[in-house]
């Protein structure tokens, strides 16, 4: 499938639907952002059942902000619309596998459970 663009205007309903979803939030003038862009994508490549999406943070700056990035690389990833796992840096494709692993087997149940959704309208 490849790794797909979002922008703030499908942002939200990417990361909301069901399965898993990582967003490697990407500046083209950060040295790190290019060679985690190299893993992340080549990720994406043997895993083609999830979906691999980039923010551009320079051009999506309102976004990156709204979602409390504040360097990158940051690796966002979600599982049917819960955020499971945000961290600033890059991670070699060896353990970015391990990760998506993990995140493959977490019982949803039991997050929801542990970490209910905050009430609407606050």
């Amino acid at each position: 499938m490849g790794t797909g663009t979002l922008s703030r205007g499908d942002f939200a309903a990417t990361v909301e639907r069901p399965g898993i979803v990582l967003v490697d939030f990407r500046a083209a003038s950060s040295g790190s952002s290019r060679a985690f862009a190299a893993v992340f994508d080549a990720a994406g490549a043997r895993h083609p059942d999830l979906v691999f999406a980039a923010v551009d943070t320079e051009a999506e700056a309102e976004l990156t902000a709204e979602v409390g990035v504040r360097t990158a690389p940051t690796l966002m990833v979600f599982r049917d619309g819960v955020l499971v796992f945000a961290e600033p840096g890059w991670l070699p494709g060896d353990s970015l596998d391990v990760l998506i692993a993990t995140v493959r087997e977490l019982d949803m149940a039991a997050v929801r459970e542990t970490y209910p959704a905050p009430p609407q309208g606050r």
